[in-house]
């Protein structure tokens, strides 16, 4: 199917990746939980426009010039690792009643979800291993190809997305009226940012 080796194993592999616990996860049903299905669904597309940055700059090679240069990997990646730590900070000494660190207006969860998710330069290697799995060699039609993959890795993602925010605001609305409990979900989102941010800095 455009030169895709295996649709079917594409399509599950990146269903589990999605699924695999991590900081845009984490993006989306924190902003969920602040702005509701709009603030959800916003960080949706911010994941999905992030992820389709970092394939597209694999596609170009871009992971095969931070390999080259180690220098580079790791300068993007303790960016990414002092951004994720920052905002569990500001989630963890949050006080009650304080402005909320992911912004309630949806432009700004799109923003946060996207930055979250670019400044993993993780990610970027990560496609550039993942593509040439399911890329047949005799049928592979360059740019549609890579351009079917990128496609359906959005419509999963935003499939996905859906779900987890459809269930997020179902819980939420169900613990508003026990407001200790909100603040107690937002540090331990903070503690979790905090934990992604260090595992990415120490990662190899």
């Amino acid at each position: 199917m455009f030169g895709i080796a295996d649709y079917g194993a594409f399509v599950a592999a990146i269903v589990l990746f999605l699924a695999i616990p991590g900081p845009g996860n984490l993006a989306l049903i924190t902003s969920t939980t602040k702005g509701g299905i709009r603030g959800g669904l916003a960080a949706t597309l911010g994941v999905i426009a992030g992820d389709q940055v970092l394939m597209w700059a694999a596609v170009a090679g871009v992971a095969a010039l931070l390999a080259t240069y180690p220098a580079a990997f790791a300068a993007v990646q303790w960016i990414g690792a002092a951004y994720l730590a920052w905002l569990g900070f500001k989630m963890l000494t949050a006080k009650p009643g304080a402005k909320p660190v992911l912004n309630i207006e949806p432009r700004h969860y799109f923003r946060q979800a996207s930055l979250i998710t670019l400044l993993n330069p993780k990610a970027i290697v990560f496609y550039m291993a993942f593509f040439p799995l399911f890329v047949d060699p005799a049928r592979h039609q360059g740019l549609i190809t890579f351009g079917v993959m990128a496609a359906t890795i959005a419509a999963l993602t935003f499939a996905y997305g859906l779900t987890v925010v459809l269930l997020t605001h179902f819980l939420a609305e169900r613990m508003r009226a026990n407001p200790r409990i909100g603040r107690v979900l937002e540090k331990l989102a903070g503690v979790f940012l905090i934990g992604f941010g260090i595992k990415l800095a120490i990662s190899k």
